[in-house]
């Protein structure tokens, strides 16, 4: 048995010999400078953009006489352009939601730039920041409540793309009234009225654009504006979006509820859609449950099919 083994073993090392044997012989070495550069290092094509001789926001001019102007907004402008994962979702997400959210402004009387303060608080996506602050527009639970939001276990309309944008024109106009101008109003938004009325008062200055403020409110309106000029035009800065591959309302119907539905998931099963569909239109429903008060309703956002 032990030699039967050992002729096996003998005849499939002299298999692998000869195999190697008539292997043709490959020579390996390494790329020459000029080989390294054209075939190994293939350079990223990377472009500089202009920027505009003039730009205004909220129809408001942006002094771009300004160096420094010129340069923060360069600045935005590039890093919002090769930031192209996030990008390219904000174009397919605008497609569904500025022609939702615009109308709203304009109702109120707010300029339609006012829609890319919700673009760079969110992305246009029902986030939570560190600080608690819910949704599209990024409000604080005591701030909405001031606002006119309901907030509380089973239903937050922070997280409502429609009512939370509305409770938003309510703080941006009470700071147009305190400030006079759409963009110092627009600044608030992030820092809050009375941080920019200080900072502005202690300073000694008028404009946001004269302002020395921590980075991220120095950034903020010129994060907006890059996104403005993106969006406008998207195959300027290499976004090739097919119409197809953006994301656009969806057909759906409205529900009013009078009456405390106890098993949101069975009701929705009743409707003819699932839990998550339910709550993908309605985000603002917290829990598997709604408590209707008596007097009071709600209506239900509804996907129809076709």
């Amino acid at each position: 048995m032990r030699k039967n083994f050992t002729l096996v073993i003998a005849l499939i090392a002299l298999a692998l010999a000869t195999y190697v044997a008539v292997q043709p012989k490959i020579e390996y070495r390494s790329p020459t400078p000029e080989e390294y550069v054209h075939d190994v290092l293939v350079p990223q094509q990377v472009k500089t953009f202009d920027l505009p001789d003039v730009l205004t926001f909220a129809g408001e001019p942006v002094p771009m006489d300004d160096p420094d102007v010129r340069e923060r907004l360069d600045r935005e402008i590039h890093v919002n352009t090769f930031f192209h994962s996030s990008t390219i979702f904000l174009i397919k997400r605008s497609a569904r939601w500025l022609p939702q959210i615009k109308p709203i402004l304009e109702a109120e009387g707010l300029p339609a730039d006012m829609v890319y303060l919700a673009l760079i608080e969110s992305g246009l996506q029902n986030v939570v920041s560190p600080s608690q602050a819910v949704g599209f527009w990024q409000i604080l639970k005591g701030t909405g409540k001031e606002l006119g939001l309901e907030v509380n276990r089973e239903v937050d309309e922070r997280y409502h793309p429609i009512k939370s944008t509305r409770a938003a024109t309510v703080y941006l106009k009470e700071a147009y009234e305190k400030f006079g101008n759409w963009t110092n109003a627009a600044a608030s938004y992030n820092i809050g009225k009375k941080g920019l009325s200080d900072q502005l008062e202690e300073q000694q200055v008028n404009s946001y654009y004269d302002l020395q403020t921590n980075e991220e409110t120095g950034r903020y309106i010129f994060r907006a504006l890059a996104l403005k000029i993106i969006l406008a035009d998207p195959s300027r800065f290499g976004y090739d979006v097919d119409d197809d591959h953006l994301y656009l309302p969806e057909n759906t119907k409205l529900v009013e509820v009078t009456e405390t539905i106890p098993n949101l998931a069975e009701w929705a099963n009743q409707q003819g859609i699932n839990y998550k569909l339910l709550v993908r239109h309605n985000p603002w429903l917290r829990k598997n449950k709604l408590t209707v008060r008596s007097g009071n309703s709600y209506t239900i956002n509804l996907p129809v099919n076709g």
